[in-house]
């Protein structure tokens, strides 16, 4: 593939990733209706190349089905507690949380997996970490609300970290179409579940949120199915630069499409969360390539 092309493509899945947040917020439909019909609306889309890999489910070994499961079940967490997040803080703060994924997933393996950490590592998670404080801090003026908002999307980082770490360590050997049908269906099987339980009503959503449903499952889905592609091409850290893009593209959307203008406190904020994580990506370019392939296999 050319350069040009994969530089092209980079660019289309930024404008995609950045898409999720604004068309959360552009349906009434219930977090849990929405995250439900994504996945489901995600399992047909890529169900033809899922049949051509059939052959694949007959290697799936009964530890990797527990795995699977696991990881659906976190994978809903992760998008209902964010898409949750975005009814009580705004774009900004949401994405630019989300941008400490590479953090999380660092501390995670050192508490479970006992994965070396040099003190400029360090240094990076806490510029970052002090940029989240200062994004979450700057909205408790706008009450408990905002902060809950905040709160939602750190633990939608961990939910979607923990999924990382259960793919990283189990599923290496599965098809990645395979692998992303499996984890969508169970995931929206789990909030189906949820749903359920909670009586939350599976019709009766109009036709804007109906369009919603659609666009986050080719959109926004189709974006992390393109990643999984440039990993053949390009490294890790192209790719993992390229998705830091998100809080930015998000929040200029915003700007635009909600009326969501960034304050001074999220700006701030949002700059030390990037240039933590710059740094922290540059720092660990050759150590994450098997957590961020799983990642963009979504």
């Amino acid at each position: 593939m050319k350069q040009r092309t994969i530089n092209i493509l980079l660019v289309i899945t930024i404008i995609c990733i950045s898409l999720s947040a604004i068309l959360v917020k552009l349906s009434d439909a219930p977090s849990t209706v929405m995250v439900m019909y994504r996945m489901f609306l995600a399992c047909v889309i890529i169900l033809p190349m899922v049949i051509k890999h059939r052959k694949t489910f007959l290697g799936i070994r009964a530890r990797e089905w527990v795995a699977i499961v696991f990881a659906g079940i976190f994978l809903a967490g992760h998008f209902g507690l964010w898409f949750e997040s975005l009814n009580h803080t705004t774009v900004a703060s949401s994405t630019l949380i989300l941008a400490l994924q590479p953090a999380i997933a660092l501390v995670l393996g050192l508490l479970f997996f006992k994965e070396k950490v040099d003190v400029r590592t360090v240094f990076a998670m806490g510029v970052a970490f002090i940029g989240v404080v200062i994004v979450g801090g700057g909205n408790l003026g706008g009450g408990t609300g905002a902060f809950l908002g905040n709160i939602l999307s750190f633990f939608a980082v961990v939910s979607i970290v923990l999924y990382l770490m259960i793919g990283q360590r189990n599923v290496k050997s599965i098809n990645h179409w395979v692998y992303s049908f499996l984890v969508f269906f169970v995931a929206g099987v789990t909030v189906a579940i949820f749903n359920l339980i909670g009586g939350i009503p599976f019709t009766g959503y109009s036709t804007n949120d109906w369009a919603v449903f659609m666009m986050l499952a080719i959109f926004p889905t189709g974006a992390h199915i393109i990643f999984n592609l440039l990993l053949n091409y390009v490294n890790t850290t192209t790719v993992s630069m390229a998705t830091l893009g998100e809080p930015i593209g998000a929040s200029v959307l915003a700007i635009f499409l909600l009326n969501e203008m960034i304050t001074r406190v999220e700006a701030v904020g949002g700059i030390l969360i990037i240039a933590g994580i710059f740094y922290f990506l540059r720092l660990q370019g050759g150590s994450k390539e098997v957590v961020l392939k799983e990642s963009e296999s979504l």
